[in-house]
């Protein structure tokens, strides 16, 4: 009876202390491509996406938890059935659309090497 007290004690102590890790520690380190998307942000990209597009969400995931900090305009309505005002007065016709300072527009999901070239934003080291 006693080992089983000591036992889910432990348990206990371990469960919270991972909470602690996942509330508060977790969420502050900085996650590989924080500072590659926070440059594409400030160099004036922009990322037109809607949430059913597949394409869109792969280019998210490519930057895993620092796709948050991207500079990503939903065009979607909530009912997926029209687009939001932003992205019709953009001319916005398809997912994902990158638009860049200078004006130039590139379509579809791109890879990482395009968006340095494009932003001249540097990637990190792997």
């Amino acid at each position: 009876m006693k080992k089983t007290k000591i036992i889910w004690s432990v348990i206990g102590v371990i469960f919270i202390a991972g909470l602690i890790w996942l509330v508060f520690i977790q969420p502050n380190q900085a996650d590989k491509y924080d500072s590659f998307a926070t440059c594409i942000k400030d160099s004036g990209a922009v990322f037109y996406g809607a949430f059913w597009c597949t394409h869109c969400q792969d280019q998210k995931a490519e930057f895993g938890r620092s796709a948050r900090l991207l500079p990503y305009v939903e065009c979607s309505t909530s009912n997926s059935q029209g687009q939001t005002k932003v992205c019709i007065d953009k001319g916005i016709n398809s997912y994902p659309t990158w638009e860049f300072k200078d004006g130039s527009r590139e379509y579809g999901k791109l890879e990482l090497s395009t968006l340095v070239k494009k932003t001249g934003c540097v990637l990190p080291a792997n």
